[in-house]
């Protein structure tokens, strides 16, 4: 079919196949690597490709003449309802290696099936019984319906906090059950979910400016910002998908809970029977076997050693020492650089070679949890000790 390119159709066609090849790369990586999450954001990019395929086509004079108008009529191109669910499954995948859909999870698609009854029923009305436009004598795309638009607005918005909060839940957990929290918050996750606000900061911007949705050349910047957005996504989320599983894998594969799971326990504060002979036996332990030195130290690992449960470790640190279980064991991993400081082994060897010995697996957990304790970076430390 004719494709009449212009400046404005030509520049969204390529937004429009690139989102369509790293659609299938990302699907055959989730295939090859078994990882979910880049299934789910496979599933993203082909949504997000669709959404501009209306304006890109409607550009290129897709509206104008048949059968180009049926196609742009009756084919459901803008899935409003089901982007916000995929956004949410897709974090809870990223960041959840043991999360799986269950029945309940099901219900989120609904409303994005409903919509999908509907343009089966506007399409078979039309062209199938009565044989004339009835739905569409208006001559309005319905994916451009302004009740439509606002409906799939604020399934997005809603999404995009439950994306939030879970991620938020995500690391506090993390500094709960791990000694290496830092290094599996995934910044990915935070620029990604920022960018999604930024569509969604558009979106109202330019449904304020033009209630309008159907009149295309007020809309083009919006789309176009919206490409470049989406394609950032797809580029840094194709870049971050291994590294994702490598990262969960490695760090979490001995937390079996999923994450509510972990969620319910950590909320559960009863008073701790005997807490001081507790926080006695927590620090001779970490003393006596120097236990932060394990980089990938968690909160079962204590537990074992104690001959207690992870529950009953992270009470004791939480109202035992009024930390988290990560700060708390790179409070002991700082202590332990300051005695090689004044051992004067830093004149022998590098900050990275004795953080390394006493827990830290990088240099920038290092120095965060250096200048948390001490209030100084370890250069500016060292410069006043002389």
């Amino acid at each position: 079919m004719q494709f009449d390119f212009t400046p404005k159709s030509g520049l969204l066609l390529i937004f429009f196949v690139h989102g369509l090849v790293f659609c299938f790369l990302l699907l055959k990586k989730g295939w090859q690597y078994q990882d979910k999450a880049s299934l789910w954001l496979s599933l993203f990019v082909f949504l997000c490709a669709m959404y501009i395929a209306p304006f890109m086509l409607g550009y290129a004079g897709w509206y104008s003449d048949e059968p180009r108008r049926n196609i742009m009529f009756y084919v459901p191109f803008q899935q409003l309802l089901l982007i916000g669910p995929v956004i949410y499954f897709y974090t809870q995948n990223l960041l959840n290696k043991s999360f799986k859909i269950s029945k309940k999870d099901v219900l989120h698609f609904l409303p994005a099936l409903a919509y999908f009854v509907y343009t089966l029923i506007v399409f078979v009305t039309d062209k199938i019984i009565l044989h004339q436009y009835y739905f569409y004598a208006d001559g309005q795309d319905k994916d451009l319906d302004p009740w439509y638009q606002v409906a799939g607005l604020v399934s997005m918005l809603v999404y995009l906090y439950l994306s939030l909060r879970y991620y938020a839940l995500y690391k506090r957990i993390a500094f709960e059950v791990v000694s290496f929290a830092d290094s599996i918050l995934f910044n990915w996750i935070q620029r990604y979910l920022l960018a999604l606000l930024l569509i969604s900061a558009l979106r109202v911007l330019f449904f304020i400016l033009n209630p309008e949705w159907g009149e295309f050349g007020s809309k083009f910047w919006y789309y176009l910002c919206f490409s470049i957005l989406f394609y950032y996504i797809t580029i840094s989320g194709y870049a971050n998908s291994v590294q994702s599983v490598i990262a969960v894998e490695a760090a979490l594969s001995d937390q079996e809970a999923p994450v509510q799971a972990q969620e319910k326990e950590i909320k559960e504060t009863t008073e701790l029977v005997n807490l001081p002979e507790w926080k006695d036996k927590i620090v001779q332990i970490m003393h006596a076997e120097r236990l932060f030195e394990n980089p990938n130290l968690t909160l079962t690992d204590v537990a074992e050693k104690l001959k207690t449960n992870p529950k009953q470790v992270s009470q004791i640190v939480n109202q035992g020492f009024q930390l988290n279980f990560n700060d708390f064991v790179n409070q002991y991993r700082t202590e332990a650089i300051l005695e090689k400081f004044q051992q004067g082994e830093h004149r022998q060897k590098t900050l990275l070679a004795l953080a390394l010995e006493c827990g830290f697996n990088s240099k920038s957990t290092f120095n965060r949890a250096f200048k948390k304790s001490t209030g100084l970076s370890p250069q500016h430390y060292l410069k006043n000790q002389g």
